[in-house]
């Protein structure tokens, strides 16, 4: 089904706003001219998203958010889990409001799908950038 949708693993949350965050995401989307076709948002426990880290990168770390992209250079396509816990706990740590730190990495992972990367210190530092420009565009 296309459009954008919000799911749960292994936790009970629910995306505060689902339908004025599906809007923005596609406003993020259109500034960058492109189009969602189909994106699943999967908020997870830490567990959960180490298991996928494991099994599909190979990566033995604890993570905030994974991004699984299907686009094949057309339209928007993909998957993003995103663990609530550790985006509770860097909240804290950047002493940042929960919301606020939840839609940097809701958007930070549509960013990867817009071909943002964040691997060098200069990629990270565009990619902050880019970050609180999606965060201006929350009305």
């Amino acid at each position: 089904m296309p459009g954008i949708h919000f799911f749960t693993e292994e936790i009970k949350f629910k995306v505060p706003f689902p339908r004025k965050t599906a809007t923005w995401l596609e406003k993020i989307a259109r500034s960058e001219k492109r189009k969602i076709e189909s994106l699943s948002y999967i908020f997870c426990s830490e567990e959960y998203l180490l298991s996928l880290n494991k099994q599909y990168l190979r990566h033995s770390t604890y993570t905030d958010i994974l991004s699984f992209d299907f686009s094949e250079g057309g339209p928007i396509q993909g998957e993003i889990y995103i663990s609530v816990p550790r985006v509770r706990e860097n909240a804290m740590t950047f002493d940042q409001p929960f919301p606020k730190e939840l839609k940097r990495v809701i958007s930070h992972g549509l960013l990867h799908f817009l071909g943002y990367r964040d691997k060098t210190n200069q990629e990270k530092a565009q990619m902050r950038i880019k970050e609180e420009a999606c965060l201006s565009l929350w009305k």
